[in-house]
């Protein structure tokens, strides 16, 4: 009976504690659900009312840890395929607030696909538009087959007119807001003091500390005003390099004189003149930390740029699939360096299990407390309020079938090629330009190098020299670095010439092929001139030679511009050259020559 009782009480006691937790459990999810439901009515609120200040506040008190993790990673996409899964992924699932585009296609292909990201976006909880961006930095056509190719930037200060620089910029803005873009890694403000820089060269607006800021400010100007963000890159500054970032961790170590003076004024200048975006560079700045590079440096990001510059727009990290940044510290570890040092995005270029890592990098960083709230909620402050300021919240759809108008307008073509025609710079000329376009008993002889293993450069050139001559015009194509037989078929072709014209590319240093072989053609006493395609310092290995033209038109990848080697192509028959140099080659040429005839 006894046992009977105790097994009753017990029985009772047990049924309290459940009915007890039962209680608790409840309120626990009630007060859950009460907390959701109060969320998601402040969430409608925020999107339903004005696009304000306020309506930034609002939109960060809503969102959750994973929410504002995504808005600090840019993932890239590539070829204008809608159909990538993993993209859609990362937007929908992990919240990316950004994507960087790569790859080639014509401008209605490109409308419909950041169309569809957009759309992706609209359906995440939140709904926050997304910043859609691009390397542009010679205008769409680097990544839009149909888009408009301008001068590259060293050639743009070839020209010394800030006029055409805004001019640029503009069109280039029209084009691609047309196309969905808001952002562009445009324009460079490094200062290209070393000729022998692997990887700036003529992305550079040259040389001189005032040509590089004129000409950043009017670019910045031109790209603002009309509905796209400019970026300052690559800070704080990558001109005197002599290793390529994209290979190898670079370092300078000039004093913090040298910094103040050459490299950082155009910054300055920059952040003067309103831009919204600055790139950091992954190099080590021995005169502020020895230790890291920029991108991964507080000192440098948070000490120099937040602090002492007092810069209050976006910071983005240049691509951290880099083998500078890569190789050194992995993606996940560095994307956190990165943000911990005031880095406001994180372009994840990697592959997509990178770009994963680097999500669940900075996410565990913010939840164990290595990234701290305020840290975080600062960066997504920015980015929530640049993306007010540029109005994606109401405008993140665009027409396709405009954006092909847009980007095909003849009247962007022609401005784009009278751009190049003031930019191209005869240095030397003894009595050999212009050729008689007219003379059609005369044999003209072209020959150029392979540039990344692609003749399509040459071909192009070649082509507009026919063209430009009622002559008969042979050639023949090289290898970058040309043997000793092709040196010697080029000059057989050469001695059936009446007038040889010679194509060089170099992205920092001349193949000794090359110098060779102009050498050789030289030697054969027709009339000849030289035609850089790349850094305009190769007339440095050739200094007698008779005419000398640099057209700035290729650089270190060998992305092509046609309008300048069009340009170029003009000059050789008898238009005006109007070009200035932007940097002095050493011994034989100051900043600022340039003849005309």
């Amino acid at each position: 009976m006894k046992s009977l009782l105790k097994t009753n009480t017990r029985r009772k006691n047990y049924s309290w504690k459940r009915f007890i937790i039962f209680v608790l459990v409840s309120a626990i999810l009630s007060q859950e659900t009460s907390i959701q439901a109060s969320v998601e009515q402040s969430t409608a609120a925020a999107l339903s009312g004005p696009v304000t200040s306020n309506f930034v506040h609002k939109i960060l008190l809503t969102m959750t840890d994973k929410e504002k993790i995504g808005q600090l990673v840019m993932p890239s996409v590539r070829d204008g395929q809608a159909s990538d899964q993993h993209i859609q992924h990362l937007i929908k699932t992990y919240g990316s607030g950004s994507v960087i585009y790569y790859g080639k296609a014509n401008a209605e292909k490109i409308a419909k696909f950041t169309n569809q990201l957009q759309k992706w976006a609209s359906e995440t909880r939140l709904q926050i538009p997304l910043f859609i961006s691009g390397d542009l930095e010679y205008g769409p056509y680097q990544h839009v087959t149909d888009g408009t190719d301008f001068p590259r930037q060293m050639a743009i200060g070839a020209t010394r007119d800030r006029k055409t620089a805004e001019q640029i910029a503009k069109i280039t803005a029209i084009e691609l807001k047309a196309m969905g873009f808001n952002w562009n890694y445009s324009p460079l403000t490094d200062v290209n003091t070393n000729p022998a820089n692997p990887v700036i060269g003529v992305r550079s607006f040259g040389e001189k500390t005032d040509l590089v800021s004129q000409m950043a400010v009017a670019q910045i100007k031109g790209y603002q005003e009309n509905g796209v963000v400019a970026t300052a890159k690559h800070f704080p500054g990558h001109g005197d390099t002599n290793a390529d970032s994209h290979l190898h961790l670079a370092a300078v170590n000039y004093d913090r004189k040298t910094l103040e003076e050459i490299h950082l004024p155009p910054f300055k200048e920059a952040i003067a003149a309103g831009v919204d975006a600055i790139m950091t560079a992954h190099v080590i700045i021995d005169s502020i930390d020895a230790e890291l590079p920029a991108t991964l440096s507080k000192k440098v990001v948070t000490g120099l740029l937040r602090n002492q510059m007092r810069f209050n727009g976006i910071i983005v990290t240049d691509s951290m699939s880099m083998d500078a940044i890569d190789h050194h510290w992995g993606t996940g570890q560095a994307a956190v360096m990165a943000i911990n040092a005031g880095a406001d995005i994180v372009m994840a270029t990697g592959s997509y299990k990178h770009q994963l890592e680097t999500y669940h990098a900075l996410y565990h960083a913010f939840k164990s407390g290595e990234l701290t709230e305020k840290r975080v909620n600062d960066s997504v402050k920015r980015i929530l309020s640049a993306k007010v300021k540029y109005d994606l919240f109401n405008h993140r759809y665009v027409d396709p079938v405009h954006a092909k108008k847009v980007v095909n307008n003849p009247e962007h073509k022609k401005i784009a090629a009278k751009a190049a025609k003031k930019s191209i710079t005869v240095l030397k000329n003894e009595n050999v330009l212009p050729f008689k376009a007219n003379d059609k008993h005369a044999t003209i002889f072209v020959v150029g190098p392979e540039i990344f293993e692609s003749r399509k450069q040459m071909e192009a050139i070649i082509q507009s020299v026919r063209h430009k001559t009622f002559g008969k015009v042979t050639h023949t194509i090289t290898s970058a670095d040309p043997t000793a037989a092709e040196i010697q078929n080029a000059t057989n072709l050469a001695n059936q010439a009446d007038r040889l014209i010679v194509a060089t590319y170099s992205a920092s240093t001349l193949s000794q092929g090359q110098i060779r072989l102009v050498k050789a053609l030289e030697s054969s006493g027709k009339p000849l001139v030289v035609l850089s395609l790349g850094l305009p310092y190769d007339i440095k290995h050739f200094p007698a030679i008779g005419a000398y033209i640099a057209s700035y038109a290729i650089d270190r990848w060998g992305s092509p511009v046609p309008s300048s080697w069009n340009a170029a192509v003009d000059v050789l028959f008898g238009s005006k050259p109007e070009g200035k140099l932007p940097v002095s080659i050493k011994g034989l040429y100051q900043f600022g020559d340039g003849l005309a005839f």
